[in-house]
C-alpha cells in the first residue's frame, strides 16, 4: 500500500474510523486526529491545525452527505506525516466547494497538501501533514 507522500505503509500504520455522518460525532475525529498527531511528536499548534483541518473537511462533507450516511475517516502514518482520508456517499448531483472557496483555503492553509474527489457517489477529501522539522 502507498499513500499520498509516495512512502509505503503497513496495516499497522493505518488507521479506519466509521461514525455517523452527524456533526455530534465529529469530535471523535478530532480526538484520534490529536492523538495520532501527537504520537508523531507534531507541535501543539501543528496538532490544532491539523484538528481544525479535519473538521472543515468534514463539514464540507457532511453538507452533501446522503441521509443517514457513514463518515469514513482513513488515517496513514508515516515517520513524519499523517494523512487523513475523509470520505462519504452523497447525495444525487452534490459537488464540494470549488478550490477558490473559503472553506478550501482554509485546508490548504493548515496542511502541507490537501485533495478532493467526487465520484460514483461518494466524495473524498485527502488531507497531507508533514511534521515541521523543528521538534
Amino acid at each position: 500500500m502507498t499513500q499520498l507522500t509516495g512512502q509505503p505503509t503497513t496495516d499497522d500504520d493505518v488507521v479506519h474510523l466509521t461514525v455517523p455522518a452527524d456533526g455530534g460525532y465529529l469530535g471523535v475525529l478530532r480526538t484520534a486526529t490529536a492523538g495520532l498527531a501527537a504520537r508523531l511528536q507534531f507541535a501543539l499548534d501543528e496538532i490544532e491545525d491539523l484538528r481544525i483541518a479535519v473538521d472543515e473537511a468534514c463539514a464540507m462533507l457532511l453538507a452533501i452527505a446522503t441521509r443517514d450516511a457513514e463518515l469514513e475517516c482513513r488515517f496513514s502514518v508515516t515517520e513524519d506525516a499523517l494523512t487523513v482520508e475523509v470520505t462519504v456517499p452523497t447525495v444525487r448531483g452534490a459537488t464540494l466547494p470549488s478550490e477558490s472557496s473559503f472553506a478550501w483555503k482554509v485546508l490548504t492553509a493548515l496542511t502541507t497538501a490537501a485533495f478532493a474527489d467526487a465520484a460514483e457517489g461518494r466524495a473524498t477529501i485527502s488531507l497531507l501533514t508533514r511534521r515541521s522539522s523543528n521538534y
